[in-house]
């Protein structure tokens, strides 16, 4: 498993004496290979909040469906105020994408894609949002089952 941190965050508590600061972690995890995950983690210092994020990230992992190294159809994702659209690509593109919407594209496996991030810029929103439109991705011969047809 591979993992990104995509963002940390300080949070200052003014306390008698001075400033008291904890800190958030969000991380990306995934194989390369089809499953990726996301997690938050908070901490008093960054190490530990990095570790409690990757843990959370392995609770919370998911299979995506690529193939040929881009995904089957265009989608839309969607996550409170935050919108990504995910394009299939043709093979030598690379991935066309924000820092963070890019964390999790690499780490499913994805080589080839066109994104566009609408709306919202909140790092965790735009994650989540990702993952809902990687989520809303079906397979060609699913997509046949279901209708009792032929796409080619």
């Amino acid at each position: 498993m591979f993992e990104k941190v995509v963002f940390i965050n300080r949070c200052a508590k003014v306390v008698k004496g001075g400033r008291r600061f904890s800190f958030s972690a969000l991380v990306v995890v995934g194989d390369r290979h089809g499953s990726v995950g996301i997690g938050f983690g908070k901490a008093k210092e960054v190490p530990s909040a990095v570790e409690k994020a990757v843990k959370d990230a392995h609770k919370n992992l998911v299979r995506v469906p690529i193939r040929k190294g881009t995904l089957e159809h265009a989608v839309m994702g969607r996550f409170g105020a935050a919108k990504v659209r995910l394009m299939p690509a043709a093979p030598g593109t690379g991935i066309i994408a924000g820092a963070t919407v890019r964390a999790v594209l690499e780490l499913a496996g994805v080589r080839d894609v066109l994104t566009k991030s609408l709306g919202s810029a909140n790092p965790v929103n735009l994650l989540r949002a990702t993952l809902d439109g990687m989520q809303q991705v079906r397979p060609i011969k699913e997509v046949e089952a279901l209708r009792g047809v032929k796409l080619t």
